[in-house]
């Protein structure tokens, strides 16, 4: 080394970093074994911190501002030194500046499916996704407990722990919420505040805080929407008879498709066979009983589905019951107009009063009992 290089470190007075990057959480200010002059000029932005460790050991934090380096701005590593007001000469110090700021759009999401319950469908198993951002709250608590004497340390070093944190709380959470799947598009905002409670104090012993957090989706296995889809579809359709009448009438009435033609044959033949019944007749002019086959009667309709309800109770959900059973209790009056039902297919809960199928179990109930006469 030159003796200018000497010279020039001897005469470091100005301190600062700035950060040119979109991930660095800490940077250690390279002094390449110079000395820190007495009096120096530390600069510290808005959204940094600059830490001072001297010997290994945590000594003077310095939030933004403009600061000379003196006995009187550095009280902690004075008495670690027991330097006296007189001091002037160069000190050794390792400074590190911590980035304060927000790292946004931060990604985490399930590994592997949750299992949870659910009060409809039963053992289910969810996945979830979302976002979340992270910024340093205590950076001498986030020094000591994380970084320790990294020189440049990154956001992508902290995140995967922190990912675990939130699937581990989110998990529990889901699990034990006892929210119906269908339900949760319409609770992520309560869920997502849920997990930030749980999962701040564990955060906060890494000197870390989340200041916002989003679940942006909770999803079935691919083949258990399918099946979900299919349940949607008989929904839609209703009755199924009235559905494949629907669906005949409509190839009848395209000349051009497979089913108009075929019915238009089998109308055909319909007119043919009934042409030839004359010639068949007896000599009394009735067609003798073997020309005349029996018709089969057509076969019933199959039972429509039953509706399944579910009932919100002090915030929590039971069933399901059948139309018949919320009769029953419409009639001991543990179900009124004002409790809250809901369906599939329903859009969200309603009072029982305003569904026309529950509505109308209250109109058929009994008028009260006369007195007893005296």
């Amino acid at each position: 080394m030159g003796i200018l290089d000497f010279l020039s470190g001897q005469f470091i007075d100005v301190i600062h970093w700035v950060d040119d990057t979109r991930d660095t959480m800490v940077w250690r200010f390279d002094r390449e074994g110079h000395e820190i002059k007495y009096g120096a000029k530390l600069t510290v932005r808005e959204g940094q911190a600059a830490v001072f460790v001297h010997e290994g050991q945590l000594a003077d934090v310095f939030g933004p501002g403009l600061y000379f380096l003196e006995t009187n701005n550095m009280p902690i590593l004075t008495s670690l030194q027991h330097w006296d007001h007189g001091f002037k000469s160069p000190f050794k110090s390792e400074i590190y500046f911590i980035n304060t700021t927000r790292f946004n759009d931060l990604k985490w999401g399930t590994k592997n499916p949750i299992m949870a319950r659910d009060p409809e469908f039963g053992p289910v198993r969810l996945r979830a996704f979302g976002t979340y951002s992270m910024r340093v709250s205590d950076p001498a608590k986030f020094m000591t407990e994380i970084v320790g004497t990294d020189g440049e340390f990154t956001s992508d070093e902290i995140s995967f722990q922190i990912r675990n944190i939130i699937v581990q709380e989110f998990s529990r959470i889901i699990a034990g919420s006892g929210i119906p799947v269908l339900d949760m598009a319409a609770n992520t905002a309560d869920l997502g505040k849920l997990v930030t409670t749980a999962i701040a104090p564990k955060v906060a012993d890494y000197g870390l805080s989340l200041p916002e957090f989003y679940i942006e989706n909770v999803s079935l296995p691919e083949e258990v929407e399918k099946v979900l889809d299919k349940r949607t579809s008989m929904g839609i359709v209703g009755d199924m008879n009235r559905y494949m009448q629907f669906n005949a009438a409509e190839g009848l009435a395209q000349p051009g498709s497979a089913m108009g033609a075929g019915m238009g044959a089998a109308m055909g033949a319909g007119m043919g066979m009934a042409m030839a019944q004359p010639h068949a007749a007896g000599p009394w002019g009735a067609a003798p009983a073997a020309a005349q086959p029996p018709v089969a009667p057509p076969a019933p309709p199959p039972p429509s589905p039953d509706t399944v309800w579910h009932i919100a109770d002090n915030g929590a959900t039971k069933g399901p019951f059948s139309t018949a059973s919320l009769g029953r209790m419409a009639g001991d009056g543990s179900l009124t107009r004002d409790t809250l039902v809901w369906t599939a297919g329903q859009d969200g809960w309603k009072r029982a009063e305003d569904v026309p199928a529950v509505a109308r179990l209250f109109t058929v109930l009994p008028p009260p009992p006369p007195p007893p006469s005296a």
